[in-house]
């Protein structure tokens, strides 16, 4: 994380059924004042060094009750990548609409860096968290934060923006709430946004059937110790977040009997192109080295698995038959291994322990030939989940949106940068 505290804009569970149109009407005007606010204070009269963060914390019921036995809870994984999609299909809308960079760590002024958050809360609940004997509330298993959990545990902030609604004022107060005081904060940094509608009232979370643009889809809520995904992750934009995102959702952090303590209890693996395998790209002298890309999955991740704003992630090159580079999270619960590949199979068939596969629909055909490749080893197949395509909304051209989430576009915009303005 960047040595400025980021902001945090607290967002109230969206109205049902999520979709597209739901998620403009109920976020696009808090979303739009909050990131453009940012934006002008990071423009080339100002004293920057790198973008600011804006971490998006959306509160719904997602996940599943807890098993009776073990307390264990799952995921419901389509909802839950399908919002956090729409929602960054909204800010790279609005973000084109307004000029604003939105790839990871962009040095251009006015860039902001939005990262989404999703945390469990259903504000029709009774159910109170309680606190540990240290005041501390102890986290689930899954990477999905309660409220109270993340509340106490994610600080300091710059500033905490919500929506000036009934549900964005209860948000504000529940959060406050369980933080107790652990940040003191000035009623200034405290900021009331106008926009946003409350159109209906959020459903809970349950194991029915979602619709998703217009498709009937029964819900998942496995989860997995070992998950894997591949890509470039050039210049990480919105895309890459949701795909990342989409991942980690996945993980399963259950206490095992035979596990030691402190000791990794998932794994995620994400294979990232080499960069011999980039060198004939368009405008490849802006291609990022594999470390810095490495480095950029690793420092995005950081927000959604360590749950600090404030601790310096500890990583570590790894020598191997390829490069490597790891990072432990959640007190050494989490490793994640980032690995140099050069082919469409990546550490898959080299790895029989990866249970589940994350890909996109330009990656679709990987998968199959992932599976097809393991099945001819001899090797379990893996269960494939693809996310979600990001989409244009409201009155964002096509070309300005695709410039927002594409690597090759982004670097073009680099490459045709006028020197004075680098």
């Amino acid at each position: 994380m960047p040595a400025r505290p980021p902001s945090l804009l607290l967002l109230p569970s969206p109205p049902e059924p999520a979709n597209a149109d739901v998620v403009r009407a109920a976020y696009r005007g808090t979303l739009a004042s909050v990131i453009s606010r940012l934006s002008k204070q990071n423009q080339p009269n100002t004293t920057r060094d790198v973008a600011p963060v804006l971490v998006v914390a959306v509160s719904s019921p997602i996940l599943t009750k807890p098993n009776s036995e073990s307390k264990t809870r799952s995921v419901y994984w389509e909802r839950s990548q399908s919002l956090v999609a729409e929602l960054y299909s909204l800010i790279v809308s609005i973000c084109a609409e307004q000029c604003i960079a939105s790839d990871l760590e962009a040095d251009d002024p006015g860039a902001v860096d939005v990262r989404i958050i999703l945390v469990d809360h259903d504000p029709s609940c009774t159910t109170e968290y309680k606190p540990g004997p240290d005041g501390s509330f102890a986290p689930n298993n899954t990477v999905v934060p309660d409220l109270a959990t993340f509340a106490s545990e994610v600080h300091p902030w710059k500033y905490i923006f919500h929506p000036s609604s009934e549900p964005g004022y209860q948000l504000q107060a529940d959060y406050l709430r369980y933080a107790g005081g652990k940040q003191k904060l000035l009623q200034s940094q405290l900021i009331g946004v106008d926009g946003g509608l409350s159109l209906s009232k959020p459903a809970a979370a349950s194991s029915q059937a979602v619709t998703v643009d217009g498709r009937q889809i029964k819900d998942s809520a496995k989860s997995y110790t070992t998950v894997c995904l591949g890509g470039t992750f050039d210049h990480l934009h919105p895309g890459h977040k949701l795909f990342l995102h989409a991942a980690i959702l996945l993980l399963n952090l259950q206490e095992s009997t035979s596990t030691p303590a402190n000791s990794p209890r998932c794994e995620l693996v994400i294979g990232i192109s080499s960069d011999e395998l980039l060198a004939k790209k368009k405008y490849a002298e802006q291609l990022q080295s594999w470390e810095v890309r490495s480095r950029s999955v690793i420092s995005f991740l950081s927000t959604l698995l360590n749950w600090s704003t404030t601790l310096t992630t500890e990583t570590k090159a790894v020598q191997a038959e390829t490069k490597e580079l790891h990072a432990t999270f959640r007190n050494g619960a989490i490793l994640v291994r980032c690995v140099d590949f050069h082919d469409i199979y990546g550490p898959t068939v080299k790895q029989e322990s990866i249970q589940a596969l994350v890909v996109s629909g330009e990656t679709r055909s990987g998968g199959k030939a992932v599976n097809d490749k393991r099945h001819s080893q001899g090797w379990h197949l893996l269960d494939v989940y693809e996310i979600d395509v990001l989409g244009a909304q409201g009155n964002t051209t096509t070309d300005n949106f695709e410039s927002k989430i594409s690597s090759t576009e982004i670097r073009k915009q680099k490459a045709q940068r006028p020197a004075e303005s680098l």
